[in-house]
């Protein structure tokens, strides 16, 4: 799926063009369940709800997924993919761990404003059946370990100082999560002024404090 949301053409209008191809409605349905997901919560969407939107029987939404949580698993997998696209890259080609964690909260916090990150962590688990919580767990174990790894790759290479590496990064994580309850699209700061001021300010804390080389030389009279 792009990232470039202009560059895919408007929901109703992928089904209305009979030409379109799967993939090009399958993102339709996605976009538009990501949405109601966002204005009416998850548990209150209903998959006639989707079908309304976007001008199609129900049938006809049944051909793309099998029911609405496996819509919102499949909105998680987007979100999920957006940060992960950025992981390795990230370990590969960014310098100190201090700038690794950086680069990490920045790429967390753009998706926390996208639809797809912003209605999965709206999402109560309650709503979702065990197969699907255990899915939706194991993804968040992952980031979460590869945000930990990077902070204590820059403990040991001095650039972030002595911390439990489980509390730094539950309060990064808990600080990222939050921007999907507060975002809006209209609002005074574009996503990326809010990632780069997300990456600034939680980084300010791990960073290791460096020593002055400087004596300070303290005379008698003193």
């Amino acid at each position: 799926m792009s990232k470039d949301a202009s560059a895919s053409p408007s929901p109703r209008k992928a089904f209305a063009d009979r030409r379109r191809d799967p993939a090009t409605k399958r993102e339709a349905v996605l976009k538009t369940a990501a949405q109601l997901f966002l204005e009416k919560s998850y548990g209150r969407t209903s998959m006639n709800d989707v079908a309304d939107r976007l001008n199609i029987t129900k049938p006809a939404l049944y051909h793309y997924f099998d029911n609405k949580e496996d819509i919102l698993l499949e909105c998680y997998r987007l979100g999920v993919g957006l940060i992960e696209e950025t992981l390795n890259e990230i370990a590969d080609h960014c310098g100190n761990g201090l700038q690794k964690v950086e680069a990490f909260i920045h790429s967390y916090a753009s998706v926390m404003t996208v639809n797809f990150g912003r209605c999965v962590m709206r999402l109560d688990e309650g709503d979702l059946t065990s197969d699907a919580r255990t899915e939706v767990r194991t993804y968040k174990r992952k980031i979460d370990r590869r945000l930990r790894w990077f902070i204590q790759e820059g403990i040991e290479d001095g650039s972030i100082a002595p911390c439990d590496t489980k509390i730094a990064a539950f309060s990064i994580a808990g600080a990222l999560n939050w921007i999907c309850m507060w975002y809006e699209p209209d609002g005074a700061l574009s996503p990326e002024e809010i990632a780069s001021q997300f990456a600034r300010t939680l980084t300010q804390g791990l960073g290791a404090r460096k020593r002055s080389s400087k004596l300070r030389i303290v005379s008698k009279e003193e």
